[in-house]
């Protein structure tokens, strides 16, 4: 088995991709209350900040900050998977690995976590958290996609309302590197 390694800082602020396993579903927006739910949920019993988030319906992004003198984001990403999953219906194509191992075939096993270095690194993954919408082409407007951190970033003055502008003028990369 490959040995995956993370980078566990202690109070640390992470850059999470998190995936469904079947990416022609979109079970995230169509259940999103029940993924708020597991949000809320594993939250109560293990604290973080969430610091930017967008839900799209195949995938979501995320950025968090642990408390001090915690570095397990590992089980609050396998707690808010197994809470959500519970909340779904079965059904779900499962392949003989996962059904060998009692799993249901949800989400990806893994997920891409980056440790953020510093302000600007921040800054850089929540712009991209809050483009994704408009990257993916499912609104031209950031401000139009409604399961997204902005809205509450916009509130707090971090962000103008036309933040980005509106994509369907220009076609840009979105601040994706070449």
């Amino acid at each position: 088995m490959t040995d995956y390694r993370r980078n566990f800082l202690v109070g640390g602020s992470f850059f999470f991709t998190v995936n469904l396993a079947d990416r022609h579903l979109q079970l995230l927006t169509e259940h999103v209350d029940n993924l708020r739910t597991a949000f809320r949920e594993i939250r109560r019993r293990h604290p973080f900040t969430i610091d930017a988030m967008v839900v799209l319906p195949d995938h979501l992004h995320a950025v968090w900050t642990l408390p001090e003198g915690d570095a397990d984001f590992a089980t609050r990403w396998r707690l808010i998977k197994s809470t959500f999953s519970r909340q779904i219906a079965n059904g779900e194509r499962i392949s003989e690995s996962r059904a060998a191992k009692g799993e249901r075939g949800i989400w990806q096993r893994r997920y891409w976590e980056h440790t953020i270095r510093d302000e600007e690194d921040f800054t850089r993954h929540t712009d991209y958290i809050h483009i994704n919408p408009v990257k993916h082409e499912l609104v031209t407007r950031v401000k139009d996609w409604p399961y997204s951190s902005f809205h509450r970033m916009v509130k707090i003055g971090t962000y103008p309302t036309d933040w980005a502008g509106d994509a369907s003028h220009d076609g840009g990369d979105f601040g994706e590197r070449a």
